[in-house]
């Protein structure tokens, strides 16, 4: 797929169908990661949804063991119990 000098793609159709974005309708642009993703703009509650579990994602990312891993099951469940 080229950009054309304008800055204008063509979303093909199978990719349009999918998505819901159906001619003269609006879509909104955003970046992800690095990679740029355009969505319907009556899919924004889809796109807010998705960026808050992306910042879900990366937080358990961060958080990947940092845990005790000695402790078992009971003795962590007896920690949360006595709080």
């Amino acid at each position: 797929m080229r950009v054309t000098s304008r800055g204008q793609v063509t979303i093909p159709r199978d990719l349009r169908e999918l998505t819901g974005i159906k001619p003269n309708s609006e879509v909104v642009f955003s970046i992800e990661s690095g990679k740029l993703v355009v969505t319907p703009k009556d899919g924004e509650q889809q796109l807010a949804d998705r960026e808050r579990l992306g910042k879900f994602l990366e937080t358990l990312d961060r958080l990947e063991g940092t845990g005790d891993q000695a402790i078992d099951a009971e003795a962590l469940m007896s920690l949360t119990r006595d709080r």
